[in-house]
């Protein structure tokens, strides 16, 4: 009995880990399936339109029954307000810069420039106050060396090339490269810019779960608002409508995919994490994903691999690590001082234990007279 209390104890202490694992790989698979789908004729921005639509249909039967309204708080106008910038930064504005880049570049280069979002991310959480830095506590030295490898990653997947790794010819599958993949560096500064803004909504879902709890209520307001907000950035660049009509093909699939497994089961396990571990804990593994999508890129599709990319997609690896040590760490310290004060419910059991044995041998003097 004891091992299985102590098993389950882990399990619980190490459930982030192993949702934000499956959630990395869920991207890598997210990626292909995207370009294969851009590939033959899918828009990015009506693709971000309908996969939040799904996702928010999805979740809201859920948040409905699930979530009684004690737990949602009443909306009012600066709330609104507040969901309708986080929609903005996780949804609308940042997957149409994101898949756009896409579009423009590759996989590979899309997974290896976001790992630049933890690195941004614990700045802005620093500016804010939402992480301690001591330079003087070994903690804090691995969170700064964890900081800089996962940037130095970043940079060597970013512009060190290497030499070529042959791909491998009897790959399962073979995506075909669009031409359009040639604008580096228009793909290069509309991913900049998404990554920026990504890492302001992570540190932004710390103040607004604070006052929004309901995780369930949340996820269904950010895909309904972020549907909303790129249905509109969409209708603005005048498509024509033939852009909208979806067949049952690759790009149905993507779209199921991505709104089932992606807007809806990904973002509230993001949002159930950041709330259990902070938004930097979340951020940093990222570079999982980086790794991921090598190996698939290789072995399933036939890509080929360069120097670079392994060397950096180690070194980010191992900054990763030790960030998650340094966090780790901070989480212990806390639960050392937080066990170390009673709560309010314990301070007063002592008290509660005097008066009724006070009361008892009252009640013992009179039965005695």
């Amino acid at each position: 009995m004891a091992k299985i209390c102590a098993l389950r104890i882990i399990q619980w202490r190490y459930m982030p880990h192993f949702l934000l694992i499956f959630v990395q790989t869920t991207f890598s698979f997210l990626y292909f399936i995207t370009e294969a789908a851009f590939n033959h004729g899918l828009n990015p921005h009506v693709y971000v339109t309908y996969r939040y639509i799904l996702g928010g249909l999805l979740i809201l039967p859920f948040a409905y029954f699930l979530e009684s309204r004690k737990v949602r708080p009443k909306m009012t106008f600066i709330l609104f307000l507040e969901l309708f910038v986080l929609s903005l930064l996780g949804a609308s504005l940042t997957l149409n810069m994101y898949f756009a880049s896409l579009k423009y570049t590759s996989p590979t280069f899309i997974t290896s420039m976001t790992n630049a979002i933890p690195c941004m991310t614990f700045l802005f959480a620093i500016i804010l106050r939402l992480e301690v830095v001591d330079v003087k506590n070994p903690r804090g030295v691995a969170k700064i060396l964890g900081t800089l490898l996962s940037l130095a990653g970043a940079l060597i997947l970013t512009f060190y090339k290497g030499s070529k790794v042959p791909s491998l010819h009897g790959a399962p599958f073979h995506i075909k490269t669009n031409p359009v993949q040639k604008k580096w560096v228009e793909g290069s500064f509309l991913l900049a810019a998404s990554c920026v803004t990504w890492s302001l909504w992570f540190i932004m879902q710390v103040y607004t779960l604070k006052r929004y709890p309901a995780q369930l209520s949340l996820t269904a307001w950010i895909n309904f608002l972020g549907a909303a907000q790129s249905a509109v950035f969409t209708l603005f660049l005048q498509l024509k409508p033939e852009a909208w009509a979806i067949k049952f093909d690759i790009k149905l699939i993507c779209i199921v995919y991505a709104g089932v497994v992606i807007c809806a089961i990904t973002v509230f396990v993001q949002l159930w994490c950041t709330k259990k571990k902070g938004p930097v804990f979340v951020t940093m593994f990222g570079p999982l994903s980086t790794i991921l999508v090598a190996i698939l890129a290789y072995f399933l599709f036939g890509e080929e691999l360069r120097i670079g990319s392994m060397l950096g997609g180690a070194i980010a690896i191992v900054g990763l690590y030790l960030l998650l040590l340094g966090k780790e760490g901070d989480r212990d310290q806390v639960n050392s001082q937080e066990n170390s004060f009673p709560t309010y419910e314990e301070e007063k059991v002592p008290q509660m234990q005097m008066d009724t044995s006070a009361g008892r041998e009252a009640g013992l003097k009179d039965l005695e007279k």
